[in-house]
């Protein structure tokens, strides 16, 4: 019994472990990401403002892999986040997540054709850390480190620290400085406000 126990247990936590440790799951997607920018470079000449949209779309889905969007808001909204309803909390992840999947696109497109290195990662448990730093043409450095947990299986990023500065943190001190002037509500229809307006300035101006 115990013996058929113990192999249980053996085959669960290998079934359990996740695919891709931190380090190979953050390369694996920041490589799929590079490479779809640098084939968009490719073939520039080319290039039609639908696949470069394409391309966007695709770059924001590898986004959604690598990051757990629903921890990042959780952990922005902070102490604001156990007041909200069920509801509540999804329309404010959803747009969040839009919020920063723009923000992501963007900040990777102006990182193109720059180099990545890596320097290893740290684990403690289920959570992780894998650093690395972007060298520019002009040799300045960026050091940009991945905050990682373990959620149903797979290693997600749940903060982005980008010379020390976290993006969870700073997002945070917006927040609860326009929730404690204003209200939750201001914040929310600000959000709504940036959402459309990304929308419709995506599409050129037009609307619906």
């Amino acid at each position: 019994m115990g013996k058929t126990l113990a192999a249980w247990i053996m085959v669960a936590g290998a079934v359990a472990a996740p695919a891709m440790g931190p380090r190979e799951t953050v390369e694996s997607t920041v490589g799929r990401v590079v490479t779809l920018l640098q084939d968009g470079d490719t073939v520039k000449t080319e290039s039609t403002a639908r696949q470069a949209s394409d391309r966007r779309t695709e770059i924001r889905r590898l986004a959604r892999e690598l990051f757990d969007f629903e921890e990042v808001t959780r952990r922005t909204l902070s102490r604001h986040w156990a007041a909200r309803s069920a509801d509540e909390r999804a329309e404010f992840v959803a747009l969040f997540t839009d919020l920063l999947e723009r923000s992501y696109v963007t900040r990777v497109e102006a990182y193109a054709g720059e180099n990545i290195a890596y320097f290893g990662e740290a684990v403690d448990a289920s959570y992780a850390t894998v650093r690395s730093k972007i060298v520019t043409d002009r040799r300045s450095e960026i050091a940009l480190d991945y905050r990682l947990h373990l959620r149903d299986g797979r290693w997600r990023v749940y903060d982005l620290q980008i010379d020390g500065v976290s993006f969870v943190s700073t997002y945070r001190s917006q927040f609860d400085r326009i929730i404690q002037a204003e209200s939750y509500a201001a914040l929310l229809e600000r959000m709504r406000k940036k959402s459309v307006e990304a929308t419709l300035a995506e599409r050129g101006g037009k609307k619906l």
